[in-house]
């Protein structure tokens, strides 16, 4: 069953003929990219293939809590890991994730007022 098509450009009336559901789909494609620390790892890793060591120094983190969210960026398909002796290499195997991420900070750079003003999503150092 489609969803009616709502009224607006292209790119509005193409998404209101997506079946619901693929919403959750879409939504844990968003969450993956929600924390941070992910987000700071995939804009390190897509200017180069990265090693786990030189993701730790830039993330300025634990090599385990590292470790978790390469995992996590790998399993959801942002990042490819390769075996090289004993250690992992790490770069972006779509190029479309340079352009996501380029377009979320044009898009968040705009809307940053609001967002900062937003009562429902906690900002930096605030829980739920």
């Amino acid at each position: 069953m489609k969803t009616p098509a709502l009224t607006g450009s292209p790119a509005t009336e193409a998404t209101a003929e997506v079946p619901c559901i693929h919403l959750d789909t879409t939504a844990r494609f968003f969450r993956a990219l929600a924390d941070p620390t992910r987000l700071k790892l995939l804009e390190f890793i897509q200017r180069g293939e990265r090693t786990s060591a030189e993701c730790v120094e830039h993330a300025g983190i634990s090599q385990p809590r590292v470790s978790v969210h390469l995992s996590c960026l790998v399993d959801c398909g942002y990042v490819s890991a390769r075996r090289d002796g004993k250690k992992l290499r790490y770069s972006v195997g779509d190029p479309r994730v340079a352009d996501l991420i380029m377009l979320a900070r044009s898009l968040a750079a705009d809307n940053a007022a609001a967002l900062d003003c937003c009562p429902r999503i906690p900002g930096k150092g605030e829980s739920r």
